[in-house]
């Protein structure tokens, strides 16, 4: 099978555009330290930007004001804006907000709560309210079929219970989406909903923003964030409920499959990054006479860099391909090989580009400890890696049923290679 990850000039064109916005006008942003509303002021001029050439939001259908792009074009876009955690806010195509807008648009489509759209949908798209996505339980982990949070009837509104953590953006949403059993007595895949909750309804108490080894000492409600939220006796209305009851799972699955090519090209875009801090030090940086591009080790780092990032990018765009011709269900195992490779491919990247800075890229003087503290968790969220590296293994062997003996085993081989080609064996005179 071929694949043909090409775009036209006119897409090229606003790739070029993409990158020197992040590279000139996004990128110096990280260094002035702004807390939420003054990075919200500063980005507007941006966003305008953006949206006079069409490209905000563009992962959306064009129903919805998007592009169509599909998710080739979609990955070739976020790689550019992986290189600054504070791009995909200019881009609108940020998480949460981003797949929660894709969950809405599902949700909306299914069950046709127009006023869904109009009062939580579209000023998302805008950009004039942002959202939490609260599914994660700290019982549950990577198991969701674990969680314990849920909502039952009462007349005509849900009542929701449960204990949240990582809500990123928790604290400062103007809304949450949660994931809770309002399906008693069947199995969870069929039990779990969506649920929108205001954030200022009565009962979400938002405990803590999560200190964590990218943010050890936490500001609350700062921008990324994770949140820590117990809902209690939490009510709203039924037509809160998003598409059906029931629905849950099949909304999360939707969400999460072009989300993690998004997640995976940006982090390529990170590792771009790296790579290009780790080269750039080689040749400027002289130790015992000589430059670090000298020196095997270094040689190595960067030509396995090189190596690894080539392949996550195939990888991806494979998958991303794959989505595009043939649904996502049909690239299950391709999305979870990515995923945890692409992970790994981060983490090593920034690795050596540290280790050939040494002291300077430990330091806060150059954001590679602060990607490399980021990049740690790559491999937890959205599906640690040995869940992806077990889905992967179970479609693999799928297509393999169980031998008496191994089918290349040499003997039997030999006795149906004599009998396939008696007859020019005879010819040959060979005496087997």
């Amino acid at each position: 099978m071929a694949w043909d990850f090409s775009t036209e000039p006119e897409f090229d064109a606003k790739l070029h555009w993409i990158e020197t916005l992040v590279r000139e006008e996004i990128m110096p942003l990280e260094t002035l330290e702004l807390d939420t509303p003054s990075l919200k002021a500063m980005i507007e001029p941006l966003k305008t930007q953006v949206k006079e050439r069409a490209l905000f939001a563009a992962h959306l259908p064009p129903s919805l004001g998007g592009q169509g792009f599909g998710q080739v074009k979609l990955g070739l876009m976020n790689e550019l804006l992986g290189m600054s955690p504070i791009a995909p806010l200019v881009f609108g195509n940020n998480a949460p907000d981003s797949g929660n807008a894709e969950l809405l648009a599902l949700g909306i489509e299914a069950n046709g709560a127009q006023f869904q759209r109009e009062r939580y949908l579209e000023p998302l798209l805008r950009g004039e309210i942002s959202s939490g996505f609260s599914m994660t339980e700290p019982d549950a982990g990577a198991d969701p079929t674990r969680i314990t949070s849920s909502a039952v009837r009462d007349g005509d509104m849900w009542v929701i219970n449960g204990h949240k953590w990582y809500t990123t953006n928790g604290s400062v949403a103007d809304f949450l989406i949660v994931m809770a059993r309002t399906v008693p007595d069947v199995p969870a895949r069929q039990a779990m909903s969506m649920l929108l909750v205001p954030r200022d309804t009565p009962g979400v108490r938002v405990i803590r923003d999560i200190p964590t080894m990218e943010d050890p000492v936490v500001h609350y409600g700062s921008y990324g964030n994770h949140a820590e939220i117990v809902y209690e006796n939490v009510r709203v209305p039924l037509d809160y409920l998003i598409g059906h009851e029931g629905m849950g799972f099949a909304l999360a699955q939707s969400r999460l499959g072009p989300g993690r090519i998004h997640h995976c090209m940006r982090w390529l875009g990170q590792s771009r990054r790296a790579f290009e801090m780790m080269c750039e030090r080689a040749v400027s940086r002289e130790v015992f006479g000589e430059p670090l591009a000298a020196k095997q080790t270094v040689q190595n780092w960067i030509a396995d860099s090189a190596a690894e990032m080539a392949a996550a990018r195939l990888m991806t765009l494979q998958a991303a391909w794959m989505i595009d011709q043939k649904g996502q269900k049909a690239a299950r195992k391709e999305i979870s090989m990515i995923k945890y490779f692409g992970a790994q491919v981060l983490y090593n990247v920034i690795d050596r580009a540290i280790q050939v800075h040494g002291g300077l890229g430990f330091s806060s003087d150059l954001p590679l400890e602060q990607m490399y503290r980021a990049a740690r968790a790559a491999r937890i969220y959205d599906g640690p890696d040995e869940v992806h590296r077990m889905t992967v293994a179970r479609q693999i062997l799928r297509d393999y049923a169980p031998v008496s003996e191994p089918t290349e085993l040499i003997a039997t081989r030999r006795v149906a290679a004599k009998e396939h080609f008696a007859k020019q064996l005879e010819l040959l005179s060979i005496d087997q």
